[in-house]
């Protein structure tokens, strides 16, 4: 299978999901990923125990989701970058090394010498990125950041899903939300930087943002609010359907659960819906026998498609449905998604082995080449690799056992 990405060594100083998760994609694509974790504490998101209301840890198992996403397929080494002794063990990491990636903050990085000309002062040739909140210049640029602060509340994607009098702000739809995507958003940063290396000798600075992937999920709004010169109007949407089409937007089974439309042609696709519905009639109704009477009497027509739908479970809808041309989609709980059949059949739903030996599956990157999944390998456990990989460095038994004692590495 063809990996992009093989020959390429990625320095990881990073830890919680944004930056770990560019990581994790490079190594899908075959990246050598180092990850360096604090010699005793480890990465941050290890000692996290319970998010969204659920154990993150399955019990009696070496399997954590929430470290597995965004760090499988790395290898890990415990390096104390605070203690002398470690600082020669970083160097050697960094001079065989291409990338050297980090969330540290600039005070961090400064007072761990990590800084970009205290890398380069070492491999003038590595490409040097950073991950943060709110920008590597600015007044924030010091200043932390989680996705639910950057990018889902400053970004304007909490503002943008919010009702207007709602009596509480609508939340990112899942953890990591934010973080996942500007995961993927560094790694396609560091893929063009490669490629620019190899073309024209000269390694790059990567900057990526919190901030900055919110606002560019939020594009549309945002550019539209500057042509404006203003926040946009507020707009009351419909309970149903659009002003000027009723098969657009979310509609109510009879068990509470959702279906999205998106059939943008109703003079196309009213007859098939309606024919499929079991509502043949209301092609020939004089108030929708063609597509400017059904534009004109969108608000009609949405609510009658509303009081047909909420006739029928969810399960009857998505057998009823089945073969429409019109665009439609099951509104999918995060269990639905993991059994989708498109997400099955492209190999986005992947197979891993854990640290135990027991078959797992994970979201896989949504990037293919060659129209192959790439197979996916375990997390490493925590200082998993720190020999092995300072072996292949150089390091005799002997000096490993020293560092040790020394405390600069686990």
């Amino acid at each position: 299978m063809h990996r992009p990405m093989d020959g390429v060594r990625i320095l990881e100083v990073a830890q919680f999901t944004f930056v770990p998760s560019a990581g994790a994609v490079l190594a899908d694509w075959g990246a050598d990923v180092i990850k360096i974790e604090h010699a005793e504490l480890g990465d941050a998101q290890r000692g996290l125990v319970r998010l969204l209301g659920l154990d993150v840890r399955s019990k009696g198992t070496s399997f954590f989701p929430i470290m597995e996403g965004p760090n499988r397929g790395k290898r890990s080494v415990g390096l104390a970058l605070e203690n002398p002794s470690a600082r020669r063990v970083l160097e050697e990491l960094v001079r065989s090394s291409d990338v050297f990636l980090t969330n540290f903050l600039p005070r961090a990085r400064a007072k761990l010498r990590i800084e970009l000309e205290d890398i380069r002062a070492i491999n003038p040739d590595i490409i040097y990125v950073r991950g943060s909140g709110f920008g590597a210049r600015g007044e924030e640029a010091d200043k932390g950041g989680y996705d639910s602060t950057a990018f889902w509340a400053r970004g304007g994607s909490a503002a943008g899903v919010t009702p207007p009098d709602s009596g509480t702000m609508a939340r990112q739809p899942a953890g990591a939300y934010g973080d996942s995507i500007g995961g993927m958003t560094i790694a396609g940063g560091i893929a063009a930087a490669l490629y620019s290396r190899q073309a024209t000798g000269r390694p790059s600075v990567v900057d990526v943002s919190l901030i900055g992937v919110g606002a560019w999920a939020t594009q549309f709004s945002v550019n539209l609010a500057l042509l404006a010169g203003g926040p946009l109007p507020q707009v009351e949407q419909p309970r149903h359907g659009s002003a000027s089409n009723p098969l657009i937007g979310a509609y109510r089974t009879a068990d509470g659960r959702w279906l999205e439309l998106a059939m943008l042609q109703p003079g196309r696709y009213w007859p098939e819906l309606c024919a499929a519905a079991g509502r043949g009639d209301l092609v020939t109704d004089e108030r929708f026998d063609g597509v400017e009477k059904i534009m004109e009497n969108a608000a009609e027509a949405a609510e009658i498609l509303a009081g047909i739908i909420e006739r029928r479970t969810y399960a009857e809808w998505l057998e009823v449905l089945e073969g429409v041309r019109g665009q439609w989609a099951a509104v999918q709980n995060s269990w639905e998604v993991g059994q989708d059949p498109a997400l099955r059949a492209n190999g986005l739903i992947a197979p891993v082995v854990d640290a135990d030996g027991r078959p797992r599956e994970l979201v896989a990157n949504p990037v293919q080449f060659d129209e192959t999944p790439p197979p996916l390998r375990r997390a490493p456990q925590f200082a998993e690799h720190t020999d092995e990989v300072l072996r292949e460095l150089g390091w005799s038994d002997d000096e490993l056992i020293q560092l040790k004692i020394d405390g600069a590495i686990t």
